[in-house]
């Protein structure tokens, strides 16, 4: 990103951990630094139980950090009670992975899509209410005619786009979008990544999207940050992370990218081997070590530094 870009949130030493016992925790997000600039689309990627969840959720206070700062436009946020909080919190929306979940099945369109605007008492009254939710149907694509219908009555695809009307009715800065299409057909997720490149031009948002599909993140992101066993790998221009992947887990995961045409595949793809190691008790050093071929006795017992190298941060010793 270029250096006039403002930052709208950001990180610094991020740590949140779960306990499990009195003496054991999951280390799920563990001392990030991290940046979101203003209107870009920050992909988040890395293997299931990487921390990207994690990492999004407590980036906008759903989770308390266990140590760590966050700020919103120079404002820390992370310090703060929850009253104090929520002028701050309608500016940070979610667009949640399980669209069938994530609707409430009791409640028809209308009064989904409205829950934010009554919690915050945006409008004045019911038929101000109404007229604001056809606006926000109408910009996702929903027909207004499903006004009073309920979520068991739509597609996938049609709870997706309420779950948007609803995460962008506050006219929020940031939208966190935690795998919006994994549990799509695949026929439907390029009509909803479309749908969000849209809304996202219409209403100058923010997008942190978190997805373990490198297909999908090519194509919606500006900035690409890789997460392994809670650290930061690799983070840069998306261009340049799918054109030149520094760290070697990104190379795997570039490596993984399944190809269409059978005509350009080349030979047999190496996959990954060691060790995985458990987010409970993670390996000293390089949390990569234990799977990484090219593992040195320095990546084994010293944790490299995320660092700038060729127009990107990396954290690694052979970079």
């Amino acid at each position: 990103m270029s250096e006039e870009k403002k930052v709208l949130l950001h990180c610094e030493h991020l740590v949140k951990e779960f306990p499990v016992s009195r003496t054991k925790s999951v280390h799920a997000v563990s001392d990030i630094d991290l940046e979101i600039y203003e209107g870009e689309c920050l992909a988040l990627v890395g293997e299931s139980g990487c921390g990207k969840s994690t990492l999004g959720r407590t980036l906008i206070q759903l989770h308390k950090p266990t140590s760590g700062d966050v700020w919103y436009k120079d404002v820390k946020i992370s310090a703060m009670k929850p009253a104090e909080f929520a002028p701050y919190r309608r500016q940070m929306q979610m667009i949640f992975q399980d669209p069938y979940a994530s609707l409430d099945p009791r409640m028809n369109v209308r009064d989904i899509i409205a829950e934010p605007l009554v919690t915050y008492k945006v409008c004045e009254n019911k038929e101000a209410l109404t007229k604001r939710v056809l606006e926000l149907m109408d910009a996702v694509g929903v027909p207004r005619d499903f006004l009073y219908r309920y979520p068991h009555q739509f597609s996938g695809g049609q709870r997706q786009r309420i779950g948007i009307a609803r995460a962008i009715a506050l006219h929020p800065s940031l939208v966190i979008c935690d795998e919006p299409v994994s549990a799509l057909d695949v026929s439907v997720q390029s009509q909803v990544l479309n749908l969000l490149k849209d809304i996202q031009a219409q209403y100058g948002l923010t997008y942190l999207f978190i997805s373990h599909d490198l297909s999908v993140v090519r194509f919606i992101s500006n900035r690409v940050c890789v997460m392994f066993l809670g650290k930061i790998c690799e983070i840069g221009d998306s261009s340049l992370i799918y054109e030149k992947p520094l760290h070697p887990y990104t190379k795997f995961l570039m490596n993984a990218i399944p190809i269409a045409d059978p005509h350009l595949r080349g030979e047999e793809k190496t996959l990954l081997e060691g060790e995985i190691p458990s987010p409970i008790n993670p390996p000293k050093g390089c949390r990569f070590h234990t799977r990484c071929p090219y593992a040195t006795e320095k990546c084994r017992t010293e944790e490299p530094a995320l660092r700038e190298v060729e127009g990107r941060r990396v954290a690694c010793h052979l970079a």
